[in-house]
């Protein structure tokens, strides 16, 4: 279910004053970056990524990657970091309607 702008605008408040959990080194989206963006959402559902300098077009592009492959939402890109969210099984964060 994508997110509503209300959520959306919840979730960057959240996610503003969090620290990067995980970064994506410039050789790009590997199984290892995977498995540790699904394990930091199994303990949080909100995560800071921090991607590679590249352009703008190509950042865009792994940060949709990231979202499908990690079944996560996608909630905001600012230049290099971006924010993703996955409800977990007793969600934590309270999303409004």
């Amino acid at each position: 279910m994508p997110l509503t702008g209300k959520q959306k605008n919840l979730l960057r408040s959240l996610a503003h004053h969090c620290k990067v959990s995980v970064t994506v080194g410039a050789a790009g989206l590997s199984d290892n970056v995977l498995q540790e963006i699904d394990s930091a959402m199994q303990h949080h559902e909100l995560l800071k990524v921090k991607l590679p300098a590249s352009s703008r077009d190509e950042r865009r592009n792994l940060v949709m990657q990231i979202c499908d492959l990690s079944r996560t939402d996608l909630v905001q890109l600012i230049g290099r970091t971006c924010v993703i969210y996955r409800a977990g099984d007793e969600p934590i964060i309270k999303l409004p309607q």
